[in-house]
């Protein structure tokens, strides 16, 4: 018997391809493999590589419910303050999927649906595969937990598991074939008849009792990180936080549990000797329990003295459970950067989404970790209903004064988060519409225009934020552009729109030909957040001092007219 899984590819505007690691099918190949030996299993990520071909994208017509961002990503902005412009498909077509699962005559296919704003591309996979086969095709992932009926409810779509994966799906394989008592197959959902039915949601395999994942289908040289091969590490599942925008627990269950100490390393190990050099912890909430993390970080000072491996944590870190000794361990062990969920500076806005964090904590995390050396990337929420823009703003000018590349994540609705349950009911559209890029949802506190706004107006602190200022030395904003004019030529071209955006209050897209104002940017809100500060950090730890607003601008407009002239 051969079990066929597959991830498909992705469409929209951008991609984030090494986040993309199919480690849920690793698991279930692991699983099948140990419970079911006799069951052949195939992976094929059709999203970033077949076999030893790396999957290409290829340009699309922006869907019907995009067609409004026309307006907000009008051209192939060359900048460093641009945003978007074309729409892809990131991964292999689906003639070509098809016609591999055809070659690979599976008994069953498994396909992945993590995300919901793709699940189109999973149900386009099935159905491209559905015209030249007649498998049956089973659905699984984040999104189908959330909405199970949508997907079962699909034609071409025979099966679904909804919850983890590993011990349904071995359940599955036994009744397919046998009796077929798929009624008794927790978690499960079946079709009898055209009624469609879901089984309870049953208990998974233990953590401890999971076989690792088996990463043999996959091609290291597709997954790299800063050019070294790369791959997902999970030490545990759901979290104990209850965060209302995140949905973890519609998969994973309310129940943290952490796998030991010593199945990770050896799971780290093995990896290491097939070539792996970076691991990337992709678990909820990797530092929940202190002393077993701490116990980890020892475990891989010892196995790795040679400081050959890196390791990092790019699902973010709950900065509440980190502490100096900790942070101290993460550094010896090889962790390089620290992603950082701020979300809000608000307090109100972080009880309104019951995230049990501080500001006073941030802080000691953020100083310590930049003192040991760490990147800190600090995400905060933009658009979250209940927050108004003055509040957005306040927090984007507390973390332009801290040492931090600051991640902008526009609010996206997930299906089934708890703060899902505040909005009307949600339509295939709206769930299509559950991406970043879609720009967020207005509300009664601002526009789409002002989430825009606040996302270009991020990259450009960042922009500032990139020149290199020595640590504890201060510069003017003069100064500062003056330096970051000689980094290079797309640095330059920031420096000269910059420019022109304070003396003309518009914002221009750099193209190859002309500059093109970007209408849907708001000056009034660049001009209130620079109004209400007083410094910008960079990265490298050096003070920008930011003047009133009113000489920010006579003092640019005259940098600006004085070059002008000499040109």
């Amino acid at each position: 018997m051969r079990l066929l899984l597959i991830q498909p590819p992705v469409e929209d505007f951008y991609d984030t391809d090494i986040r993309l690691q199919p480690i849920g099918l690793c698991y279930l190949k692991g699983a099948v493999q140990k419970f079911l030996p006799d069951v052949e299993v195939i992976i094929r990520d059709f999203h970033r590589g077949n076999g030893n071909k790396l999957a290409g994208r290829r340009t699309l017509p922006v869907p019907k419910e995009l067609k409004y961002l026309r307006e907000y990503y009008p051209v192939a902005d060359k900048s460093p303050f641009s945003t978007f412009f074309e729409y892809f498909r990131f991964g292999a077509s689906y003639e070509d999927i098809a016609k591999e699962a055809e070659l690979l005559r599976p008994d069953l296919i498994g396909i992945s649906s993590l995300f919901s704003p793709y699940y189109r591309e999973a149900l386009k996979t099935a159905a491209t595969i559905k015209e030249i086969m007649d498998v049956p095709i089973i659905m699984g992932g984040s999104h189908v937990s959330a909405c199970p009926e949508l997907m079962l409810s699909d034609p071409n779509v025979d099966f679904i598991i909804r919850g983890e994966g590993e011990k349904p799906i071995c359940d599955l394989l036994k009744e397919f074939k046998n009796e077929k008592r798929y009624a008794t197959v927790p978690s499960l959902g079946w079709k009898e008849n055209g009624k469609m039915i879901l089984n309870p949601i049953g208990e998974n395999f233990s953590i401890s009792e999971l076989a690792p994942p088996d990463i043999s289908s996959l091609s290291k040289e597709h997954y790299l990180f800063e050019g070294k091969p790369m791959r997902f590490i999970i030490t545990s599942r759901s979290c104990p936080h209850r965060c209302s925008f995140c949905s973890v627990h519609t998969t994973f269950g309310t129940k943290y549990r952490r796998n030991t100490v010593e199945n990770v390393l050896n799971e780290i190990k093995e990896s290491y000797k097939l070539g792996y050099r970076v691991f990337d912890f992709e678990d909820d909430n990797l530092t929940f329990f202190k002393p077993e993390m701490k116990q980890l970080c020892e475990e891989l000072i010892r196995t790795f003295p040679q400081k050959d491996v890196q390791f990092v944590a790019m699902n973010g870190i709950s900065y509440i459970s980190l502490d100096s000794e900790l942070l101290h361990l993460m550094k010896e062990a090889g962790f390089t950067n620290l992603n950082l969920a701020l979300v809000s500076s608000d307090k109100l806005v972080r009880e309104t989404t019951k995230r049990p964090h501080t500001i006073e904590k941030y802080l000691q995390i953020v100083q310590e970790g930049f003192a040991l050396g760490f990147n800190i990337t600090s995400y905060q929420i933009l658009g979250l209903p209940m927050e108004t823009l003055d509040s957005m703003i306040q927090t984007l000018q507390f973390n332009a004064e801290q040492p931090v590349l600051m991640g902008a994540s526009l609010f996206y609705l997930t299906p089934n988060s708890p703060i899902a349950a505040d909005f009307p009911d949600r339509n295939e559209s709206d769930v299509f519409l559950s991406r970043l890029t879609s720009m967020a949802i207005p509300s009664e506190h601002f526009e789409r225009e002002d989430i825009y706004s606040l996302f270009i107006v991020t990259r450009i602190l960042n922009f500032l934020k990139s020149a290199q200022i020595p640590e504890k030395e201060t510069c003017s904003l003069s100064e500062t552009l003056l330096i970051l004019e000689k980094a290079g030529v797309r640095s330059s071209i920031g420096v000269k729109l910059f420019q022109k955006l304070i003396k003309e209050k518009i914002l221009y897209a750099f193209t190859s030909r002309e500059e093109i104002p970007l209408e849907k940017f708001r000056y009034r809100i660049l001009e209130r957040v620079f109004g209400g500060l007083k410094r910008i950090t960079t990265l490298s730890g050096g003070t920008i001092l930011i003047p009133d607003w009113e000489q920010i601008e006579s003092l640019l407009t005259a940098d600006w007219n004085a070059r002008s002239s000499s040109v």
